[in-house]
């Protein structure tokens, strides 16, 4: 890729009204196998397309600028893993861009409390911005990475970002509880990273579910890895700074609560 086009801001060709991305959004769920999304459910999706498209011309939120492409591989890339495991929440979704899967998994699990954690400020923004317009309730917002010293209790960890997998199993160490689990959403070629995860992290986790799939109708191979935290050591003395604050962001406006960086 020359240079050039490095960070290069890609605009929608064309953003589909609410009505009609609804009824583009049925044809492409109905051809790709998403029977389990409901009327209802699309409608949601639908204007949460219509607020990314339009978020996207000012800002760079996604590479997938066709409603196709959002429907396959957002919204049903999001949503299907709900027909291969059951989900526990709390849920932490981890470098979450700009709501993916946690948007889609909120709007699917709607009494279910969610955290969208992301570190780059303008999707934070975003994120607020949908919470608002979409008037989510239970949806908190982490605007920050992500590691050691985040410790807001959660039932389970899901990421679609790209880091390793023991990273993030580092990362979650000492926030997803006992018997929660961490859902990793990852293409196929995951054997290496599995093999990678260290002995040391393996004393706290196990692999307890490998589910290889494709997205129905397209060649998109995916694979969900989920690991079970079977022990919590004990939380280690952090020193702290004094120049942050906490970063949970509820929508009912309590006290934020997680650690400092």
């Amino acid at each position: 890729m020359s240079s050039r086009n490095l960070g290069r801001h890609k605009k929608p060709v064309k953003i589909f009204s609410l009505e009609e991305a609804d009824e583009r959004l049925a044809d492409i769920f109905r051809n790709h196998g998403a029977n389990y999304i409901s009327h209802s459910l699309r409608k949601q999706l639908a204007q949460f397309y219509v607020l990314l498209m339009e978020n996207q011309e000012r800002e760079n939120f996604t590479r997938l600028l066709t409603l196709k492409d959002v429907g396959i591989k957002h919204f049903i890339d999001s949503l299907i893993i709900t027909q291969l495991t059951q989900l526990q929440f709390p849920l932490l979704d981890i470098g979450t861009g700009p709501g993916f899967p946690g948007i889609p998994l909120k709007l699917y699990f709607p009494s279910e409390k969610i955290l969208l954690a992301e570190g780059v400020q303008k999707r934070v923004q975003f994120l607020k911005l949908i919470r608002e317009k979409m008037k989510f309730q239970n949806l908190d917002i982490v605007g920050r990475n992500i590691n050691e010293e985040f410790v807001y209790p959660v039932r389970g960890a899901i990421t679609r970002a790209v880091e390793e997998i023991s990273n993030t199993l580092r990362h979650v160490l000492f926030s997803v509880q006992n018997e929660g689990r961490v859902y990793f959403m990852k293409g196929p070629g995951v054997d290496e990273e599995i093999r990678r995860v260290p002995p040391e992290l393996l004393k706290f986790y196990k692999l307890v579910e490998d589910h290889t799939y494709t997205l129905p109708n397209t060649p998109h191979q995916r694979r969900l890895v989920i690991y079970e935290k079977i022990f919590t050591p004990p939380l280690p003395e952090m020193e702290p700074t004094g120049s942050e604050p906490l970063e949970v962001d509820s929508r009912a406006g309590q006290t934020r609560a997680g650690q400092k960086r």
